[in-house]
């Protein structure tokens, strides 16, 4: 029993410092820049079209830094470890340094920090839980971008009442803080780095290369790219979106943080769907349910509405990827590498595209409510999408 014990007690370690990890990665190093944009707006250090193409290249940065994984032979305690001391001191580079190339190419090494960090910590993470029999705890560890997120908005607004300046900074000392909690908890016993398959959990090993395959692999890389633009919009511009509907409300600054904790529910739920279950309907679902909520932001802007909108963006954000990558890993079994590598660009090129497309339409408009319309119908159509293919498929077995 002393073992099982033991076993269990390790596998809450890695775990919850894995939880940790993502949450300063994504949370802070990846997501900080939303609370602080409106900030940065305000104090008229930046334009909205300069805001996003901020956002933009550290999207561009998390694509560069997923398809390098698979190339990085170094260990995977070695690009946790350095990819999250990068991040402290990147974010308090925000607050130290003030020119716009400055910012674009902090934002950019930030985007292929938390990438780095994502894989090699989940592919660390998820290999301690295969070791000690606790893959349950799966939900655990992806429950820490949502805390990553509800931190960097419930501080960061706090922060930046000082500035900025103070805002970077401050989330930046706090993320040297959290590190330092769990820098010793990494340890990779001298095994090789996982870079390439740290995606995905272990799951069937069934190859398909059939023709009806690769044209559902074809599918899923289009329709989960549709995703990453679908999310993004509200995802980089929340605040801003909330405090032109409700001026003089302090309530804008709440829904980015609510955005996040809604994130923690779903990971733990999408953790624990039977693997039975057909990913590309949960999938059609999850988009559904992000559509809707974008959709509420324009159709309902008042407190509740966006409340509930960031309610039901949030819940499905790391289900998408959960279900994206089970469906990869049915349609290639172990050889899936490849195809969630195409999935992840896909979804990085969604995320490049959003802020691009939505911040100077809105600069010029005055108004986010079209870039939020398109948003919400690529999502629709994903859904939609989906749906057709999980039904041709059910009647293709059915013959």
């Amino acid at each position: 029993m002393s073992g099982v014990g033991q076993n269990r007690r390790g596998a809450w370690r890695a775990a919850l410092a894995c939880m940790v990890t993502l949450a300063v990665a994504m949370g802070l190093g990846r997501f900080a820049f939303t609370p602080m944009l409106p900030i940065m707006l305000h104090e008229g250090k930046l334009q909205l079209e300069a805001g996003g193409v901020l956002a933009s290249l550290n999207y561009l940065g998390y694509f560069l830094g997923a398809v390098s994984c698979a190339a990085i032979g170094i260990k995977a305690k070695s690009m946790v470890r350095g990819g999250l001391a990068a991040t402290a001191v990147l974010l308090i580079g925000m607050g130290v340094l003030h020119s716009f190339t400055s910012w674009g190419i902090l934002r950019t090494a930030a985007g292929v920090m938390s990438a780095w960090v994502f894989v090699f910590a989940s592919g660390w993470g998820l290999r301690r839980l295969a070791e000690t029999n606790s893959p349950a705890l799966a939900g655990v560890i992806y429950t820490g971008p949502g805390i990553g997120i509800a931190m960097t908005g419930l501080l960061g607004g706090a922060l930046g009442r000082w500035g900025s300046e103070a805002g970077w900074i401050g989330l930046g000392v706090l993320a040297v803080v959290l590190v330092a909690l769990i820098w010793r908890i990494f340890d990779d016993d001298d095994l090789p780095a996982t870079g390439g398959s740290a995606a995905a959990p272990a799951a069937a090993t069934r190859p398909a290369a059939s023709a009806s395959a690769r044209s559902e692999a074809i599918w899923l890389v289009a329709l989960y790219g549709l995703a990453g633009f679908g999310y993004i919009i509200t995802a980089t511009f929340l605040p801003v979106i909330a405090r032109q509907a409700l001026p003089g409300s302090p309530w804008p600054d709440f829904f980015w943080p609510l955005f996040g904790l809604a994130i923690i529910p779903g990971a733990l739920i999408g953790a624990r769907a039977p693997v039975h279950w057909d990913n590309r309907l949960l999938l059609a679902v999850a988009y559904a349910l992000q559509a809707l909520g974008v959709v509420l932001s324009v159709a309902w802007p008042t407190i509740t509405g966006f409340a509930l909108g960031s309610l039901l963006l949030g819940m499905p954000f790391t289900a998408i990827t959960l279900f994206a990558m089970r469906d990869a890993r049915r349609l290639r079994g172990n050889a899936a590498a490849g195809l969630i590598g195409y999935a992840t660009a896909s979804y990085g090129v969604g995320q490049i595209i959003g802020p691009l497309f939505a911040a100077p339409l809105a600069q010029r408009t005055g108004s986010f409510q079209l870039p939020l319309l398109v948003a919400a119908a690529a999502l629709a159509l994903g859904s939609v999408l989906f749906a057709l293919v999980w039904s041709k498929s059910r009647r293709r077995q059915a013959f």
